[in-house]
């Protein structure tokens, strides 16, 4: 069966943004142009595409964005897109500009967009881009590496003066339904303890205890990491005064986490996935998700890859576990 030829996609960035998109969208583009495939970008998601909002991308419209964290092509979520109406007038942009598929790169939630895009006859591919890391079918996602970097090193610097003053410090890091950046930072600065929402938060024994275990070990100063979906890093750090008597310093890290040049792992990844996406579209292999899969990059139907999930890696709380000063013994009923 002969591929109809491709003339014309699209590309946007939608949700939150993430480190590594303009990588993506730069890849998108030049693998388009060595095909022989106009790419236009869509500006502000799919808001953006119900708008008309485009703009024509060439090779040397993308010629300095690696670098660059954000996104060129601005990013919304759109409430009116997850309407009928709104996706018919999505398609009507389509039909207008002449776009023969899209690449869409986000979370989750672009995702859901994508697949209802799908389904009324629109070609779609998906690039996982969420600093969460919270893509059920991906095991890594575009901008979760930048984001472990930025908040290791911003906790780095907090530790140096919380250790001269002997003192304890909470720091909540974005997280809302997921806990991956969390632990996965917790572990890279050493934490006291680590509270993700996947894991019941027993206050007690999960904060009390770990930071008396590890004065008790010698420990003067005390680094408490707190997933924004696992509670109030302001409450925690009132309920560590009320319990111990310490007078913790509270930080929220925030959106600085989303910002700074991407790693050199989310440009190489970010690259290689809207390679991947182009291809796929190209050769007619479309209604897909591009996702990492035992470290190689794999093509998963949008259907099947929207019904696939994602659970907390929990020998990696272990570890954390494990390395905590004063932690005499891990309760492993507890998983």
């Amino acid at each position: 069966m002969e591929i109809k030829r491709i003339k014309r996609i699209g590309v946007l960035t939608s949700g939150g943004d993430a480190p590594g998109m303009n990588a993506a969208v730069r890849a998108v583009v030049r693998t388009a142009v060595s095909r022989g495939i106009e790419c236009i970008g869509i500006r502000r998601g799919w808001q953006g595409l119900i708008n008309g909002d485009f703009i024509l991308l060439t090779n040397e419209s993308v010629k300095h964005i690696l670098p660059h964290g954000g996104t060129i092509l601005y990013t919304a979520r759109s409430e009116e897109f997850m309407q009928p109406g709104g996706r018919q007038k999505a398609v009507a942009t389509c039909k207008m500009l002449g776009l023969e598929g899209i690449v869409a790169i986000g979370g989750d939630g672009t995702f859901k967009g994508a697949l209802e895009l799908s389904r009324i006859g629109v070609p779609v591919v998906g690039v996982p881009a969420t600093i969460d890391n919270d893509v059920g079918c991906s095991n890594y996602t575009i901008g979760f590496d930048t984001a472990c970097n930025t908040a290791v090193e911003c906790i780095d610097r907090l530790r140096d003066t919380m250790q001269s003053h002997e003192r304890c410090s909470v720091v909540e890091v974005m997280g809302r339904n997921a806990g991956f950046l969390a632990l996965y930072v917790g572990i890279a600065v050493g934490a006291s303890a680590v509270l993700v929402p996947e894991r019941p938060v027993d206050f007690e024994k999960d904060v009390v205890e770990r930071i008396r275990n590890s004065r008790l070990a010698g420990n003067t100063h005390f680094m408490i990491v707190v997933a924004e979906g696992a509670g109030s890093a302001v409450d925690i750090g009132k309920g560590i005064y009320e319990a111990l008597g310490i007078q913790p310093r509270v930080t929220v890290l925030g959106h600085i986490q989303r910002g700074g040049s991407p790693s050199a792992r989310d440009r190489e990844m970010a690259t290689r996935m809207g390679y991947t996406a182009v291809n796929a579209l190209a050769e007619g292999r479309f209604n897909c998700i591009v996702a990492t899969q035992e470290g190689s990059i794999e093509e998963i139907p949008i259907e099947e890859a929207m019904m696939m999930k994602k659970t907390l890696q929990m020998d990696r709380y272990r570890i954390m576990e494990t390395m905590q000063l004063g932690n005499k013994r891990i309760l492993m009923d507890d998983y």
